[in-house]
């Protein structure tokens, strides 16, 4: 039976887009299919950063998936930024988690400590930094009385969210990929003869393969062709200042100055559904923390408030699966859709072209929240 494309791709957001990208790279004819601008957009709410410092504690081989991201993030930036004529402002000189008391500090190393032994195998990343060793080593940072040291992850950066999603899109383009905007998919019906029709407003699409990263929509296409994956919207509230003169000269969880000077202060997390409120109390609790640790932000203008919804499973970590009913379907989702970029457009794009997921993966399958079957 002929197919439109080899593969279609639901969503052309952080995680659709890298894994379009790489299957147009693996020369596959791909069709990306985005909704509206105004459907709930993880990216919008995305603060940047390439991290891997503490993810996937109690999560090995969410630790390893995170740290192999990472490290391939250098030469992923550089070959997407030759490809799409984009700068993503992304740089590599590490990230810090502060601590504001002696306690607290103490706690960070204990917990730095397991995360390590999870995987043994691999070296170090991170070291703790007493009060002192920060302000010798970061001796342009004039930070607060209260900050008693910092975490130190060494293989972490930030990126412009917003450039790297112009790019993927870009250089998906680029690769000869297709994308239709404004036709978001609402079915998905696997064909007698094998492949899927997809239906995108009016129009319905034929293709051998589907790959769904739709965020939060995922949930409603994927149990169409049996990838019944429990996700909830988590808001995240963020504060932008105007531009500064250098403050921070690496980011830091929760507060990073971009390439243009502004320093962004965030990000919350709560649970209240699909509401995209803002509020004030977020406000003041996100500053207030943001002044203990530079206090040099007092004088500066706050220019922007906003919130977005993230995706988030049960346990926080991504969720990678095959369809066992309807071969040639798989679900893409995770929170982390910058830091895990590169592993979407490479090893994972690659995985799916070759038309079989590894068993590295296995441990993402969203079996793993099926209480019956885990008993």
């Amino acid at each position: 039976m002929f197919h439109d494309y080899d593969v279609i791709v639901a969503g052309a957001g952080m995680v659709g887009a890298a894994v379009g990208y790489g299957l147009a790279g693996q020369g596959r004819r791909v069709l990306m299919l985005d909704g509206k601008d105004t459907d709930f957009r993880a990216a919008k709410a995305n603060f940047g950063l390439v991290w891997a410092h503490g993810k996937g504690y109690g999560q090995p081989e969410y630790q390893r998936l995170s740290l192999s991201a990472v490290k391939d993030w250098p030469e992923f930036a550089q070959q997407l930024e030759a490809e799409s004529g984009f700068e993503l402002s992304y740089e590599r000189k590490g990230g810090l988690h502060f601590c504001m008391s002696e306690n607290e500090l103490s706690d960070r190393a204990t917990k730095l400590g397991a995360w390590h032994a999870q995987t043994p195998e691999l070296p170090p990343t991170t070291r703790i930094l007493t009060r002192g060793e920060l302000d010798r080593r970061f001796p342009s940072l004039r930070l607060g009385n209260d900050v008693a040291g910092a975490s130190l992850g060494e293989l972490d950066g930030h990126v412009n969210p917003l450039r790297l999603l112009a790019a993927l899109q870009a250089a998906f383009l680029h690769r000869g990929g297709h994308v239709r905007t404004g036709r978001a998919v609402t079915a998905i019906k696997a064909l007698p003869g094998g492949g899927f029709e997809v239906t995108a407003g009016e129009q319905q699409v034929c293709s051998e393969r589907v790959v769904i990263a739709a965020g939060l929509g995922s949930s409603t296409l994927g149990s169409m062709v049996g990838l019944d994956v429990p996700i909830r919207p988590q808001r995240g509230q963020l504060l932008v200042t105007e531009r500064l003169a250098p403050l921070l000269p690496i980011p830091a969880s929760g507060l990073r100055q971009t390439g243009e000077g502004t320093v962004m202060i965030g990000v919350t997390q709560e649970e209240v559904g699909y509401d995209l409120s803002t509020t004030s109390d977020a406000a003041v609790r996100m500053a207030r923390r943001a002044l203990r640790i530079l206090p040099g932000l007092a004088s500066a203008r706050l220019v922007r408030q906003w919130a977005c919804l993230r995706i988030m499973t049960p346990d926080g970590a991504p969720v990678y699966a095959s369809s066992p009913l309807y071969p040639g379907a798989d679900i893409a989702l995770c929170h982390s859709g910058v830091t895990l970029a590169s592993f979407h457009a490479g090893p994972y794009a690659r995985a799916l072209a070759g038309g079989l997921l590894p068993n590295t993966l296995d441990v993402f399958h969203h079996d793993r929240f099926n209480v019956q079957k885990v008993a």
